[in-house]
């Protein structure tokens, strides 16, 4: 039988293997907290194994559970010098239920269990307090009955105030022993008169009942709901902790508080909290508190105990734990107690305050530090935030599809958006969905908000590139763009009023609050220069626009992993030239356009180049379809057309000609780049030129990455990239300069994974696009997918939004085939990853152990990928030399 009770005194206790396991939260922490030999008050706590067993044996303890409790008790009589049920100094028991983690439904605390008529006197002759004992005992009668009688403790206010009325008590309470008899009395045959039994005047009897129905907490409502949702299991059952009491009421010499190992301001070790003060303040039932700030240089005087002593117990602690800790403690007429204490709570920048100081005193190494900081919770120091210190008005919620908050004025369209940049005034873009010809408009907004869409719609994947807030989803949100018009909650929003998103939350509000804007500590900038020591993955960026590039160089990127150009072909003139490009007639036509957009282009790759100052730029060949490019609505066909010289029904008919059914799997990527071999080449002869030319005006090479999308034959590669060679030849040529440059491919369809042996043997490098790549591995469209994604977590089908977070077990297990099969023709081969998972913590791991070189991501996730690589190389390490992972990073 496995043992039942486990005794704890300062300097000694018995403790198990998993002390959590067998004594829950608290009985653990006091076990610990007594083997440290520090301060706590003499106790005992029934394992979980009692627990188990009392169920099993039906609703009464067990008598061998009685048994050693009773020999608990006299136990604790001897270490106290007091006796339960004394006649002279009474022994008084505090009762804390806790099981292995903080968990809803449980029983609260009972206190001063052992008092009745005749201890309560006992005690009020020995501490010379007679209201303090009598409040006691009236306390304990409240909470004794909520517990084991499930009585409502508002019940006996009533029975107090009918009792002053009949008395004529004068302030809150009794003053006299007499009034307080009577009042206990009225107490007593109250309980017996609702639950049709007497009060046990018996402590061992009133603790038996208190344990018992301790027991059963586990079995509530509640808590039964909470182990289903949490995946706990009934047997995993509950302790009792069992504590003499302490009396932390008394005047100024008692009281309560909490005290924090570290400041929480400067991350120094400095003793911080907080103390209330104990003793009565006029004549209320409520002990009068006075919170002191353990901080405060006056406090010394005012602390009823050895304050220095605490700072030292708070030290040793903290040694013990390996971190800040926070400790819940009591001061009984002026002698100190600790009763629990835990890892200290604390915001992200406080996070990295306390794990830079504590690397700086030797205390954790670097890889501790790193460890102790959530990867996605940097998302609160790099954005904006709303102080919620004031009111706000939440009309709406959507789905937080870029992090930070935003306030503006409502526009309905991207040409409004760039109207009131031009008056320098802010504004909110809100449509029912984006779309690519949205981009220059989104670049000027503070921020978008969309009805439809998912965390990875158009709206959402642009918005965290630029790093502006974005909300998506907001499904019961109402746009009437004709109208300018916006409907939440009732009310009618319309052009120009004010709103604010926060795409952390979701959240819709109503005008502008105001915001927190983010700022960037010396402890956040040696975080990240400890993240750079760890990791072995690069980290690159997803970019296509200066502004891009140069926050992401101020993020820490090393490069660009990901340049999508057709970004670069939506703002004024640009389009006005793609679409007389789609439009022209032949070929002839289609390249003069093009020799058009050919400077531009150039002009675009030059300043990339400059500014990642000769780190690696992966561009990625235009990729979407060309209707996405061409006019919408009548008012804007009309435009193109007159602008273009041609006719309305020419347009039409080029619009209806390049429709398609499912364009995610139509005319795009390489296919494109073989039915118009032109576009490529200008394309090409743009990134050459451009690198000619930076390299000159920085005096260092620039070696261009040119990535080819959608390719599933070795073939369609092999043509791509023999125009690319071709154009290399003539600019090399007509430059007299020598270029060296990649061509490799994105991997985003099954059939290249399969492939990739032999694709391998002509791409210079892989980068795996896992958009798209969840896209055809699932059969699922990422804008549509919000629409019962939602639902498919709600019932459990599926974990995570497959389109957030990697999918391990079928898009992983395909990467990680491509990764191999890969490296079987080519070892040295570069292999990264494009998709808005480069940027996820969870999916980075995979990363690491599946071998990829780098991960690409947004510019404003780039922290979150270094500190994830980090963490992500420090357990692979570790996993290696405990032995519990293979020692290759892929897993054939």
């Amino acid at each position: 039988m496995a043992k039942r009770l486990f005794t704890f005194r300062r300097g000694a206790a018995d403790r198990t293997a998993d002390a959590t396991e067998a004594l829950g939260l608290k009985g653990s922490n006091l076990a610990v907290l007594a083997s440290l030999d520090l301060p706590v008050p003499p106790g005992f706590t029934i394992s979980t194994s009692a627990w188990r067993e009392a169920v099993a044996a039906g609703s009464d303890l067990p008598p061998a559970l009685r048994n050693e409790m009773l020999a608990a008790i006299e136990w604790l009589e001897g270490v106290t010098g007091r006796t339960f049920d004394g006649s002279d100094k009474p022994l008084l028991l505090a009762v804390r239920t806790s099981a292995r983690a903080i968990m809803p439904g449980l029983a609260d605390t009972v206190l001063d269990v052992g008092l009745n008529n005749r201890t309560v006197e006992r005690l009020a002759q020995e501490l010379g307090d007679l209201g303090f004992a009598f409040r006691s005992y009236r306390r304990f009668i409240e909470s004794y009955c909520s517990l084991v009688y499930s009585m409502d403790p508002g019940e006996f206010d009533e029975v107090a105030d009918k009792q002053r009325e009949r008395s004529g008590w004068q302030g809150g309470e009794p003053h006299s022993l007499v009034d307080w008899r009577t009042l206990i009395g009225a107490y007593l045959s109250f309980v017996e008169d609702e639950v049709g039994e007497a009060m046990p005047q018996s402590p061992l009897e009133q603790l038996y009942r208190v344990v018992e129905a301790s027991f059963a907490s586990w079995r509530g409502p509640v808590a039964r709901a909470f182990r289903m949702v949490h995946g706990i299991g009934e047997n995993a059952g509950l302790a009792v902790t069992i504590h003499a009491m302490i009396f932390n009421e008394r005047g100024e010499k008692s009281g309560t508080g909490r005290a924090l190992s570290r400041d929480l301001k400067t991350g120094e070790p400095q003793l911080t909290g907080e103390f209330a003060l104990g003793g009565r303040g006029g004549d209320g039932i409520q002990p009068h508190v006075e919170p002191i700030d353990l901080g405060a240089p006056s406090i010394q005087s005012l602390f009823p105990a050895d304050l220095g002593a605490l700072a030292d117990h708070a030290r040793r602690i903290e040694a013990h734990m390996g971190d800040a800790c926070e400790i819940d403690f009591m001061v009984g007429d002026g002698e100190l107690f600790l009763l629990q204490s835990r890892i200290l709570k604390r915001s992200v920048a406080e996070g990295i305050r306390i794990a830079i100081a504590m690397t700086r005193e030797g205390l954790i190494g670097e890889e501790d530090a790193l460890l102790r900081i959530e990867p996605s919770a940097l998302d609160q120091l790099l954005h904006p935030s709303i102080e919620r210190g004031e009111e706000v008005v939440v009309i709406g919620k959507g789905m937080p599809a870029s992090p930070g908050a935003a306030s503006g004025q409502i526009v309905f369209s991207s040409e409004q958006a760039i109207a009131l940049a031009a008056e320098g005034r802010k504004s909110i873009l809100v449509r029912n969905e984006t779309l690519p010809e949205d981009v220059h408009g989104m670049h000027v907004t503070e921020g978008v908000l969309t009805v439809r869409g998912g965390t990875t719609s158009h709206a959402a994947v642009v918005a965290r590139g630029i790093g502006k807030p974005c909300v998506t989803g907001a499904g019961a949100l109402r746009v009437n763009t004709e109208a300018g018009t916006l409907t939440a909650s009732g009310r009618v929003l319309e052009y120009g009023d004010w709103l604010t998103i926060d795409g952390t939350t979701g959240e819709v509000i109503a005008g502008a609050p105001k915001l927190k804007r983010p700022s960037l500590t010396g402890d956040f900038a040696t975080l990240m220069e400890f993240s750079d020591r760890a990791r072995r993955m690069r980290v690159r960026t997803n970019a296509e626009t200066p502004a891009e590039a140069r926050a992401a160089r101020a993020f820490g990127a090393e490069g660009i992993g990901l340049c999508r150009t057709e970004h670069m072909f939506f703002e004024g003139e640009r389009i006005s030239m793609m679409r007389e490009m789609i439009l022209a007639r032949d070929e002839a036509g289609r390249r003069a356009a093009l020799d058009k957009l050919l400077p531009i282009q150039r002009s675009d790759f030059i300043e990339l180049f400059e500014i990642m100052a000769g780190m690696p730029v992966m561009i990625r060949l235009l990729d979407p379809p060309l209707h996405e490019f061409l006019p919408k609505g009548d008012q804007e066909i009309t435009e193109t057309a007159s602008s273009l010289g041609i006719s309305v029904a020419v347009v039409n008919e080029r619009i209806d000609a390049l429709h398609e059914f499912n364009p995610m799997l139509g005319h795009r990527g390489c296919r494109l780049a073989i039915s118009h071999p032109e576009i490529v080449e200008m394309q090409a002869r743009a990134i050459f030129e451009a690198a000619i030319e930076a390299g000159e005006r920085k005096g260092k090479a620039v070696v261009p990455e040119i990535m080819v999308p959608l390719v599933g034959l070795r073939k369609e590669l092999d043509f791509v990239k023999a125009r690319v060679d071709g154009v290399a030849k003539l600019v090399m040529a007509e430059r007299n300069r020598e270029i060296t440059y990649l061509v490799g491919t994105m991997i985003e369809l099954p059939r290249a994974i399969v492939r990739a042996d032999t694709i391998a043997e002509v791409a210079d490098f892989f980068s795996f696009g896992t958009n798209d790549l969840t896209q055809t591995v699932y059969g699922i469209s990422r804008d549509d997918a919000a629409n019962f994604l939602s639902a498919y977590e709600r019932q459990g089908i599926i974990e995570r939004d497959p389109f957030q977070t990697l999918d391990i077990e079928g898009v992983g297990e395909l990467i990680a085939l491509g990764v191999e099969k890969a490296r079987r023709t080519r070892p040295d081969i570069p292999l990264g990853v494009c998709g808005e998972q480069g940027g996820d913590p969870a999916s980075i791991a995979f990363f690491e152990r599946t071998g990829l070189d780098y991960v690409s991501c947004s510019p404003y996730r780039v922290p979150i990928a270094r500190l994830a690589a980090a963490q992500a190389a420090i357990r692979f390490e570790r996993a290696i030399r405990t032995a519990a992972a293979p020692k290759t990073r892929t897993r054939f």
